[in-house]
């Protein structure tokens, strides 16, 4: 289970789109900044809802939401290392921080984009994008197979 910083409680580790149960993703989300709050509003909001079966997710998706600094980039790539462990992992870059730099693109401390890093298997425009982007990336994914093991 993991926690999140603005409701205080657990996220489960095994979700499925709303109206899509067939959708399953264990959940690691990496929320660096203020993207973070619209991937815990898919959550609360309903859009992403716990798993209804024990059957482990056919894939990991880590969702790096906000700005990579050349500080945490090493941690960045720990979690999608440990992560692959276990499975398929596919990388989402959720939002203009994590897609470029965003705004914070000229910094000499900024990673350019996660995908300086890592394979980016989908990017989610946006500053910030909604929670319902974050929703259509991953049934995307879904639909192009890469959610498969």
């Amino acid at each position: 289970m993991l926690l999140t910083p603005m409701a205080g409680r657990a996220l489960p580790g095994s979700l499925s789109v709303s109206g899509h149960p067939d959708i399953r993703v264990m959940w690691v989300p990496l929320g660096l900044a203020c993207c973070s709050v619209e991937i815990e509003s898919a959550v609360i909001n309903g859009l992403l809802v716990e798993s209804a079966t024990d059957q482990p997710a056919a894939c990991t998706v880590v969702v790096v939401a906000g700005t990579v600094t050349d500080a945490l980039a090493p941690g960045v790539v720990s979690v999608v290392t440990q992560a692959a462990e276990s499975g398929p992992v596919r990388v989402l870059s959720f939002g203009a921080c994590a897609d470029s730099g965003g705004p914070y693109w000229d910094a000499p401390t900024v990673t350019k984009g996660i995908d300086q890093l890592l394979t980016v298997s989908a990017y989610v425009p946006g500053c910030p994008p909604r929670p319902e982007a974050l929703v259509a990336a991953i049934v995307e994914l879904a639909q192009r197979d890469e959610l498969a093991p």
